[in-house]
Formats: C-alpha cells, sequence, structure tokens
C-alpha cells in the first residue's frame, strides 16, 4: 500500500544545493532529503573545475560582477549577479567550516598554507577558482552528504523519484513520489517544497551530464503553473572526451586556464582566429568554434594539449583527468587529448527571486532547475556551484522565517493507480528517448535555424502524444517519467530558441545572426499559472 509522509520541508535533490539547504535549516524543522539514485550521484558529484569566489586581495566583487555581466551576453540580471558575488567569499567559508579540504597554495612558504589556490578559466579576469584538484564537486558533496547523514532532522530517501508536485489551495504541499526499489508511489507532505533537482541536459545524444538530468523539476513546476524563462540558452561545454567508452567524460575548463592548447588535426592552433582571448574565451565561443572548425573539416573532434606542462604538475591539478585518459590508453603529458563539445548546463530554468521562491506559493527551486538571472545568456564557468550554495542559503532562511513549527499540510488524496496496467511495451520508451535525444542534438544544437527549430517542434509534439497515451495507461516507471519530462522541457527550449529573434550568448541561429539592440528575456507562461492571485518569482 502506498505510504504517507509528514515532513516540515520536502527537498527533492540531492546535489549541492539541496544537502546545502537542508544543513542551513534550523534543526528543529523535519527535513526530507530525496535523492533519485544513490548518494552523490548526481552533476555536483562530478563537478571538476572549481567555485569562483572573490578571495583574493587582488581581485574584486565588483570585477567578478563586470566578467559575469559580460559572460552573460547582456542578459544577466544585475541584481542576482551581485547578490550571489557578495556572497560568495562567507559561502566559502562556510564549506570549509563544514569540512571541506580546498587546495592551498604550496609556492608561498610565507602564507604558512592559509592560503587558497586559485586557477583560471575561460571568461574571468582574476584567478577565483577555488578548488579540490580536479574533483571539487565531489569533495563538496561528500562532505555535504556526510554531514547530512549525520543531522538528526535530516531523513534521506535514496530511489525515489518526484512524479507531480501536490497544489492545494494554490500552495504547493507535497509530491508524489516513486519508490524505485517496490514501484510504488507514495505521498510527501510539507509545507515547504523545494525544487533542487538539477538541468535536463540529457535531452541531447551527447552530453556530460550523468543518467539523471532529465529536467525533472522544471517539467514538474511547468505543469503546477510556474513561468520559465530562457531555456534556449543550453550551454555545450567545449571540452568532453572523444572516445567511444568515455561515455559523457569532460575534461575541465581548468585544463585551458593552465595553458591547455585547442589543436586541429593537422596539429595547428585556431581559437586566435575566432577570439582574442583564444582558449580563455567563454565557453560558448569555444564551443561555436570547434563545432564549426568539426563541420568545416568533416572531422570527429579536434585536440586538447597540454603536454608542454610537466607530469608533475598534471598528475597534482588534473589527477581525475588523467587517470582516466591513461585508462583509455592516452597519455595527456605526451599527447594531445581527443575532445568534442556536449551539452553541458541549462542556464535557463524555473523564475525564481533571490530567496529562491517559484510563483506558487510554497514552492521554491535553487541551483540548476532555478532561473535566478545570475547566467544570463551564457554561464561564466565555475559560478554553479556558487550559485547553488548562496541560493541554498538564502531559500534556508526565507523558509525558516515563514514556516508555522507543527503546522500540516491539508490532506491530500493517495496516488491512484487502479486504471492503469503493467507495461509489456517498454521498447517504446527506449525508442522514444532515443529520437528526442537525437532531433535535439541534431535541430536545437550549438548552431540553430528557424527550419531546424520547426522540425524539432514538429517532432517534440508527436512525441508528447505518444507519451501522454503511455503515461495514461500504463504503472509509471523511472523511465517513463524521465522521458516524459526530457520531453517537457525538450519542448519548451524549442519555443524559447523559435521566441528569440536573434542571436545571443548560447543562442545562435543563421537565419538571425545579428545581437539586438536590447536584451529582453524569454518568458513563458503555462496556462494554469496561478500569477493572478500571488507572485512570489520577478522575471529575471
Amino acid at each position: 500500500m502506498p505510504k504517507t509522509y509528514q515532513h516540515d520541508v520536502l527537498i527533492i535533490g540531492s546535489g549541492a544545493a539541496g544537502l546545502s539547504l537542508a544543513l542551513h535549516l534550523p534543526s528543529h524543522y523535519r527535513v526530507a532529503l530525496l535523492s533519485k539514485a544513490d548518494l552523490n550521484q548526481g552533476s555536483t558529484y562530478w563537478a571538476q573545475g572549481g567555485m569562483a569566489a572573490v578571495l583574493h586581495d587582488r581581485d574584486t566583487v565588483d570585477a567578478h560582477v563586470e566578467d559575469t555581466l559580460t559572460a552573460g551576453a547582456g542578459l544577466c540580471k544585475r541584481e542576482a549577479v551581485e547578490f550571489t558575488v557578495r556572497n560568495s567569499r562567507r559561502c566559502v567559508e562556510w564549506l570549509v567550516s563544514q569540512g571541506v579540504d580546498f587546495d592551498l597554495r604550496q609556492d608561498r612558504p610565507e602564507t604558512q598554507g592559509r592560503e587558497f589556490h586559485l586557477t583560471m578559466e575561460g571568461g574571468h579576469s582574476h584567478r577565483r577558482i577555488i578548488h579540490s584538484a580536479d574533483r571539487t564537486g565531489r569533495a563538496i558533496s561528500e562532505v555535504l552528504t556526510e554531514r547530512a547523514l549525520a543531522a538528526d532532522n535530516i531523513e534521506v530517501f535514496t530511489h525515489r523519484v518526484a512524479v507531480d508536485l501536490v497544489n492545494e489551495d494554490n500552495r504547493c504541499s507535497g509530491a508524489y513520489i516513486l519508490n524505485r526499489e517496490n514501484e510504488r508511489v507514495d505521498l510527501f507532505q510539507a509545507q515547504a517544497v523545494v525544487l533542487a533537482t538539477g538541468g535536463a541536459s540529457k535531452a541531447y545524444l551527447y552530453t556530460s551530464n550523468p543518467d539523471g538530468a532529465s529536467g525533472d523539476g522544471i517539467a514538474m513546476a511547468w505543469r503546477a503553473g510556474c513561468r520559465v524563462a530562457n531555456l534556449e540558452f543550453n550551454q555545450f561545454h567545449p571540452t568532453c572526451l572523444y572516445h567511444p567508452e568515455a561515455k559523457s567524460f569532460l575534461v575541465t575548463e581548468a585544463v585551458r586556464g593552465e595553458g591547455g592548447r585547442l589543436l586541429l588535426p593537422d596539429g595547428s592552433r585556431f581559437m586566435d582566429k575566432f577570439d582574442s582571448r583564444g582558449e580563455l574565451a567563454p565557453r560558448d565561443v569555444v564551443a561555436r568554434a570547434i563545432d564549426h572548425e568539426m563541420k568545416r573539416l568533416g572531422a570527429d573532434c579536434v585536440y586538447l594539449d597540454i603536454s608542454h606542462r610537466p607530469r608533475e604538475f598534471l598528475e597534482s591539478h588534473f589527477p581525475t583527468v588523467m587517470q582516466r585518459c591513461l585508462e583509455l590508453g592516452m597519455d595527456m603529458s605526451k599527447e594531445p587529448i581527443p575532445v568534442v563539445p556536449a551539452a553541458h548546463y541549462t542556464c535557463g530554468g524555473i523564475i525564481v527571486d533571490t530567496a529562491g521562491r517559484t510563483d506558487l506559493p510554497g514552492l521554491y527551486a535553487i541551483g540548476e532547475a532555478s532561473c535566478t538571472g545570475l547566467h544570463g545568456a551564457n554561464r561564466m564557468a565555475s559560478n554553479s556551484l556558487l550559485e547553488c550554495i548562496v541560493y541554498a542559503e538564502s531559500a534556508a532562511g526565507d523558509i525558516a522565517g515563514a514556516l508555522q513549527r507543527g503546522a500540516t499540510p491539508a490532506a491530500a488524496p493517495p496516488w491512484d493507480e487502479s486504471q492503469v496496467t503493467d507495461s509489456d511495451e517498454d521498447v517504446v520508451i527506449s525508442h522514444n528517448w532515443d529520437e528526442l535525444r537525437r532531433f535535439m542534438w541534431d535541430y536545437v544544437g550549438i548552431v540553430r535555424t528557424n527550419k531546424r527549430l520547426q522540425r524539432a517542434l514538429h517532432r517534440v509534439t508527436l512525441l508528447q502524444s505518444e507519451i501522454a497515451e503511455y503515461y495514461g495507461n500504463y504503472k509509471v516507471s523511472n523511465d517513463l517519467l524521465e522521458l516524459r519530462n526530457l520531453a517537457m522541457v525538450a519542448e519548451l527550449m524549442i519555443r524559447c530558441a523559435i521566441e528569440r529573434k536573434e542571436s545571443r550568448g548560447l543562442h545562435y541561429t543563421l537565419d538571425y545572426p545579428e545581437l539586438l539592440a536590447e536584451a529582453v528575456d524569454t518568458v513563458l507562461k503555462p496556462e494554469n499559472s496561478p500569477l493572478e492571485s500571488q507572485a512570489h518569482a520577478q522575471a529575471p
């Protein structure tokens, strides 16, 4: 029989955003933290490069803000950028207090090991990327997970997949959650619900993201009536390892920050032809340049060469990348490694304010699922982990001030699956999943056209009708829920891309190659939006 759980706060997602928020909440609140798979399986764990923050006396908040605004191609919300950067140092200090072990400088004995080692990445004017070798996400994830598991007020549920949100009297009061271990859909009720579910890069055939990045939170919030914005801006990381066994292995941008050079198959450099900053240009510029050269030459990949740096330097700074390359028979200390662009980060998402509040009272969104206005048309490297920690703290403060201790939300009906049966045609799911990811890559990729986008919209509309029929007749499963959500978010991405009649940041179309004079957000509003009664979030 389905179960009903009661908590003060329900957090869907166990990455840096969800874990941080859970730990920032007062200990007298009962918190449910849901993870789609095992803990440490999401995008945070695999983040290599680091976290941007103003930590050096030669750096300034103003410089970090201006770098972010520049990378965002005029579409960032200054308030959100300033809010995030101003809180960067304190968030680093909080992570250190939790036990995260960031790398320290070894070249200045006079600092006695007290100064962080900061690296450089594309779009930044200063060294401001704090890191733990090339596995920063893993270091943060493991420490915060350990803290959450030790907290008496946080109850962790693994292998749970959200189906849909509960909206009672125009307020979010919980969610229906699939238990993947017994295929039962339970009801989780809470005064506040937080979506920390990550992005939707699995909508693309080639991606750096783990399998769970299926846009679940964005799709659920849209179905619940929340607006979304700027989903046409899908960041393609310029350098993912190109190898049949590499799957989705990302080669951190810090490799280029420490002198890595991008080469054509003939060994010649090419980035200077596209941007004066060369390999340190923002990600959208580098990804488009690689895509252009691959198409021009008919090449399967380009190459990243950092073999001119000492082997000891590479082993200490990039142990994860080096180990993976060696496992695949490549030695980056002796030869260039093959790389290609791949879908990496969803810059748009659910519209929220600086407290993470959405349009639906009681519902918050933080991390990659949200659209805060920080990233604009192109996320600057290593601002995402920072955004997770800053907005987790802010949302936790807002939730703590709004909750009524001991109160319980109005009762909601249990999940009803009396009219559906077990599926005997799961091949339909895998076929539709493959088709979706292929046409998104071909038609809504790094370079777009009106014809490609209209073709994609036609395909996704047909696909959604098939998925809706399947969803209405068969019991839900993890694969079906992910496919349903991916198709929904893919449609929103396509619709946003069609709306934008210019090329800006990550959205580049051959039909509108010029930049418009005014930067305007692409905002989509569902028919069942609760905005008429009460709105929390402001458009980014």
